[in-house]
């Protein structure tokens, strides 16, 4: 599978950006999805995951009740809808792909869009 993700760019402390995750290639259903993010000096960090079906979902601690992430299987593409965005959330995200059976780690990443917080 192949990802491309888009959305990002510069935004005022508190406000709200939706990037984008469009994903190539067959069985899109089959993989679980996630964003990741990553600011400059610092590791890459995991942001918020979601399962083949949506059913099962789960988020960092530091984006908890601000980000949402939701998939639509018939479009191949993964969203994360951001909120209240801070300074802090200024990273380049990333998503990746993983086969729940197959792979123990996400091993399909997309370029990453990046997203500038201003104060």
């Amino acid at each position: 599978v192949q990802l491309q993700a888009s959305g990002g760019g510069l935004v005022q402390a508190g406000g709200s950006l939706r990037l984008s995750c469009a994903a190539s290639g067959r069985s899109f259903g089959s993989y679980a999805m996630a964003w990741f993010r990553q600011a400059p000096g610092k590791e890459r960090e995991f942001v918020a995951g979601i399962s083949r079906a949506g059913a099962t979902i789960y988020y960092a601690d530091s984006v908890k009740g601000r980000f949402t992430i939701s998939r639509d299987n018939v479009k191949n593409t993964v969203y994360l809808q951001m909120n209240s965005l801070k300074r802090e959330d200024t990273a380049a995200y990333l998503c990746a792909a993983k086969r729940p059976v197959v792979d123990d780690e996400y091993v399909y990443w997309g370029q990453g869009t990046q997203v500038t917080v201003s104060s």
